[in-house]
């Protein structure tokens, strides 16, 4: 008589495990109603992104596109601080060092999985609440629909580690209205909240504290189109209230942003910042003069190229940049001086614009044969 209750311990201890387990693992995937929802679970490290994160995400979106049971796919990040803060730079950093091909793998991984995100036919609900940066970036803008909060804090912030604004930003950077998207990805300044959707980054704005009723939502929809969805999405951006009256932060500056980063070389942007003096063009001048003059140039030119190209060019062309700044010096410096040490005070090499010649440029933008990126 003891055999079924001993039976039904062993199967409760089995699933107390697998739960333990599962809360430890980071990322979730799981599969209700007709969502699949990726759940980035790092909260102590900001849900940065790995390897093996990239290795469990990939095949289960490509499993989920081909379900016919699956309407929609979601993403989103544990801990109430960041959808996901980026790569999991210092790692990369490690490898790099020692030649390890853990900085090919993780690109080649990373670049395949936000292309896999850009091309998914199954609509794709970005839920981008708290710090999305960088590798976060990727995760959610190549998707339909990234719902921004008043906690989103977003930028591309490379070009201060000696890396530039990558995961497709050479995409979706230059495609955004006038010279924004150049403006964010050279100074690496941050949007918050609401100017996410003004910038066009965010498809939609919802209050953090109304996402949980919106998931429900989404789950609960019976076999939806994408209108379906972005009808549910815009009766949550409806009834959100918060900054609704706030000005885009960035819209008295526009004028200067168009005119000031519309030049072809960063020379002549550094120059027209100068010339013009005002207090918004020093602020970027001063901005830009922290940053890789390296990683300044080779943004620039990702960004000008990127813009009539379609998105797998600009994967191809990135990985060969990644490649590039994995073998060159102002990486491994930037991370040293931003995260590592955190004195904030790389020593670049070369330090200065005019040291960084046009032919080292092209050099970093040259096809690497058969270890070009295949997608």
């Amino acid at each position: 008589r003891l055999k079924p209750i001993n039976r039904l311990q062993v199967i409760l201890q089995h699933l107390k495990m697998s739960n333990q387990a599962n809360s430890t693992a980071e990322v979730l995937l799981e599969k209700r109603g007709g969502a699949g929802i990726i759940t980035l679970n790092r909260p102590k490290a900001l849900n940065a992104l790995n390897l093996s994160m990239i290795q469990q995400i990939y095949p289960q979106l490509k499993t989920w596109e081909q379900d016919p049971e699956t309407f929609l796919i979601i993403i989103k990040g544990t801990g109430g601080k960041a959808f996901c803060a980026g790569g999991d730079i210092r790692a990369i950093t490690e490898a790099g060092k020692v030649g390890d091909k853990l900085s090919q793998d993780f690109f080649k991984g990373e670049y395949g999985l936000n292309n896999a995100i850009g091309t998914c036919k199954k609509p794709y609900v970005a839920l981008i609440d708290g710090i999305t940066m960088g590798g976060g970036v990727g995760l959610s803008v190549h998707g339909h629909f990234r719902v921004a909060t008043e906690k989103t804090l977003f930028a591309m912030p490379e070009t201060a580690i000696g890396l530039f604004p990558d995961v497709g930003g050479g995409y979706f950077l230059p495609r955004l209205s006038g010279k924004i998207g150049y403006f964010l990805g050279l100074t690496g300044c941050r949007l918050k909240g609401r100017d996410v959707l003004k910038a066009g980054i965010a498809t939609h704005f919802v209050e953090s504290e109304k996402l949980p009723a919106l998931e429900k939502d989404l789950i609960a929809l019976k076999s939806p189109s994408k209108e379906n969805i972005a009808d549910l999405l815009n009766s949550y951006q409806m009834k959100s209230t918060v900054d609704q009256e706030k000005k885009f932060v960035l819209d008295e500056h526009m004028e200067k942003i168009n005119s000031l980063f519309s030049a072809d070389t960063m020379e002549e942007i550094v120059k027209k910042l100068k010339q013009d003096g005002s207090p918004f063009a020093i602020k970027q001048l001063e901005a830009i003069n922290k940053m890789s003059p390296t990683s300044l140039k080779l943004t620039l030119r990702q960004l000008r190229e990127g813009a009539s190209m379609s998105l797998q060019e600009v994967f191809t062309m990135e990985y060969r940049l990644s490649q590039a700044c994995m073998k060159g010096h102002d990486f491994y410096e930037g991370v040293r001086a931003v995260l590592i040490d955190k004195d904030q005070s790389p020593k670049w090499n070369p330090p200065a614009l005019e040291d960084v010649s046009d032919e080292f440029v092209d050099n970093c933008f040259k096809s690497l044969g058969k270890d070009d990126l295949k997608l």
